[in-house]
């Protein structure tokens, strides 16, 4: 018969007090949780959505993008549902989106410095 699993290492003599040890810390790990030094940083309270912290600008703007432009259709398509006043409100809200995509997009692409121009005296 063949075995398909290798044979136990040779037996050591292990101090009992240390293995005793670790067994008590991995218990506690596990089932004490609130005894751990660190805790999870908790999202402030003050807003409805949170932003998560372990993502990098570009993502953050990418998204910010997507998002820009699913607004700007939805604006551009409500214009032509509402006439007078309000469609010159939604066409205005159109505009404004389309202006600060052109920021995000710039962004993305690299041409908006990190730091303002500023004028040489």
């Amino acid at each position: 018969m063949i075995k398909h699993s290798p044979n136990p290492p040779p037996h050591q003599n292990y101090d009992s007090n240390l293995l005793q040890e670790a067994a008590s810390r991995a218990i506690s790990h596990y089932l004490n949780p609130a005894n751990q030094t660190h805790k999870p940083v908790e999202p402030p309270l003050d807003g409805l959505f949170t932003v998560r912290t372990d993502l990098d600008a570009e993502t953050l703007l990418v998204n910010a993008s997507q998002d820009l432009a699913s607004i700007s259709v939805i604006a551009s398509h409500l214009a032509f549902d509402v006439d007078g006043a309000q469609r010159n409100v939604t066409l205005g809200i159109c505009r404004m989106l389309e202006g600060v995509q052109l920021l995000v997009d710039s962004a993305l692409d690299g041409t908006v410095s990190a730091r303002p121009k500023t004028r040489a005296a």
